[in-house]
């Protein structure tokens, strides 16, 4: 089913029962004008390094274990990375960043992630977006990111039953949490809402207990490349989600 509306989108993501159903619905969905022209604008235009390259250019999947138990959630994906590969956090510098860690951390089978033919494997981990298609900018309008919010919430669903931790990857993605924590488990969140931080940390409990939350500043290079996110610090937080998870 194509969704080119958000009543398409709400009726795409419930209609999927199965991860594999849900990630082919979730490339073939064009309910965002905005973020359909500049994808498929790089797309066109393409990166001079990758000039010789055909890119997606489409929405990108989630990518992971089925039976999760850690969920990593990030903003979308990289104009010319897993807009241009196919693959979440895969082709950029951040991808190279967040996988080494993962593979320190014995959640995924190399520190590398290039193309999504490249061989690489997470265990008990699962990685999605709170937004789908690569934004101008990196910035989604509020508009963009309840459209996309079902792909979000029914890939929650779907992992629900193993789902133990959620690592959000920056400010935007610690808010998409909320809204999909009350669609998913019908729970409410606290208020205030706790802000976010890296190294935050929130329990819900309860009749219906939810995952862990835990805040870990984002893996891009303004925050890699000045030092405010160390590898010491990503480790920490791996390190604190699988122990949360009950992978350590």
């Amino acid at each position: 089913m194509v969704s080119r509306t958000a009543a398409d989108v709400v009726a795409g993501a419930r209609s999927a029962g199965d991860l594999a159903a849900l990630d082919a619905a979730v490339a073939d969905c064009f309910a965002c004008p905005r973020l359909v022209g500049w994808r498929e604008e790089v797309a066109t235009t393409r990166r001079a390094a990758f000039r010789d390259q055909v890119y997606w250019g489409r929405p990108v999947p989630g990518f992971g274990a089925g039976d999760a138990r850690i969920g990593i959630l990030g903003l979308a994906p990289a104009a010319h990375g897993g807009n241009r590969t196919g693959r979440i956090f895969t082709g950029d510098r951040s991808g190279d960043v967040l996988f080494a860690a993962l593979h320190r951390a014995g959640l995924a089978n190399q520190p590398t992630s290039l193309a999504v033919d490249d061989g690489l494997t997470v265990q008990g981990t699962r990685i999605f977006a709170a937004v789908r298609c690569a934004p101008p900018d990196n910035k989604p309008t509020p508009a963009e990111r309840d459209t996309c919010a079902p792909w979000l919430h029914r890939e929650i669903e779907l992992i629900r039953s193993t789902l133990r931790v959620v690592v959000a990857l920056g400010a935007f993605a610690w808010a998409a949490w909320w809204p999909a924590m009350t669609r998913v488990y019908g729970v409410r969140p606290p208020s205030p809402r706790p802000a976010f931080g890296h190294g935050a940390h929130w329990a819900g409990d309860g009749p219906n207990p939810v995952p862990h939350l835990l805040g870990c500043y984002h893996v891009s290079q303004q925050n890699t490349f000045t030092g405010r996110l160390t590898p010491a610090m990503l480790d920490d937080v791996f390190g604190r989600a699988k122990s949360l998870a009950g992978l350590d």
